[in-house]
């Protein structure tokens, strides 16, 4: 007995078929997190190297002294400090010798200053590329702040010097030290993000931002204790993000002050300013390769 042959398809049923195949396809949309896109910087992580490479080798090279201009800004300005300061107008410093306790606070607002400049001009400065080739335009503020590490880490080593000189010890508080690193670095990039998208439309921005630093740096407790301020003003002393990250460095090294409620508002005001700059970046991100 033979099997009987299937039926071969006719055009009707073909038809019928490929509409029923395309009935069960269903596009959805690809779930990003408010439209930030965040993912894309794994992707691009190699751009990310790259670029971080290429503007610490630019920053060094053909310089006489170097990587020693990383160590020789915070030193000058913390011998300034020490004079005007701790020598002439006698500022107490919370029981600290004056130069370590100007020199701690200079780390972070020094590294904060470099970050938010680069930031700030990061797009301008890599015009050519943003007008020319698809890729994530966050990776470019980014990009732009990490090398302020190896000017960190330079001058992290000479405190370290001058902890061992003064016979100051480091306790477990050093281990929060990270913490108040990365809130730095988020502040001055989310800061940046704003600056940098708005440098694009407006180019008077990069003139605003060296006046802006200056006038921060003293609204900062760098030269002087945070204690000073009258307690009715610290919790709007505290909207300054830096004041908490200075504040936090000096907590962690020296064993000064204690962390209150202005590292609680100064961490909430550093978010705000991350948050709100990812989400005006990327808006405008669309915008960039036109205007630039």
């Amino acid at each position: 007995m033979s099997a009987e042959a299937p039926p071969l398809p006719t055009a009707g049923s073909a038809r019928a078929g490929d509409l029923r195949r395309r009935a069960a396809l269903v596009l959805t949309p690809e779930v990003r997190w408010l439209g930030l896109e965040l993912g894309d910087l794994w992707r691009y992580r190699e751009l990310l190297y790259f670029l971080t490479w290429r503007d610490i080798k630019v920053r060094y090279k053909q310089t006489v002294l170097g990587a020693l201009w990383a160590v020789l800004q915070p030193v000058l300005t913390m011998i300034v400090f020490s004079a005007v300061f701790g020598g002439l107008a006698k500022l107490p410093s919370d029981g600290v010798p004056y130069p370590v306790f100007t020199f701690t606070a200079l780390l972070p607002w020094q590294l904060f200053a470099f970050a938010l400049t680069n930031a700030s001009n990061s797009l301008v400065g890599n015009q050519n590329l943003v007008s020319k080739v698809y890729f994530p335009r966050l990776i470019v503020p980014i990009a732009s702040t990490l090398p302020g590490l190896v000017d960190f880490l330079l001058s992290f080593g000479v405190l370290l010097g001058m902890l061992f000189f003064y016979k100051i010890h480091l306790t477990v508080r050093i281990l929060a030290l990270p913490a108040f690193l990365a809130l730095a670095l988020a502040s001055a990039l989310g800061i940046g993000l704003w600056l940098s998208a708005l440098n694009v439309q407006y180019r008077d921005v990069r003139y605003v931002v060296p006046f802006l630093t200056t006038v921060w740096q003293f609204a900062t407790p760098i030269g002087y204790a945070a204690s000073l301020v009258p307690a009715r003003w610290r919790s709007i002393y505290a909207l300054n993000p830096m004041t908490g990250v200075v504040e936090g460095f000096r907590w962690s090294l020296l064993g000064t002050g204690s962390l209150d409620v202005s590292l609680i508002v100064s961490s909430a005001i550093v978010l705000i300013l991350l948050f709100t700059g990812l989400l005006y970046f990327k808006r405008m991100e669309a915008t960039f390769a036109d205007v630039i």
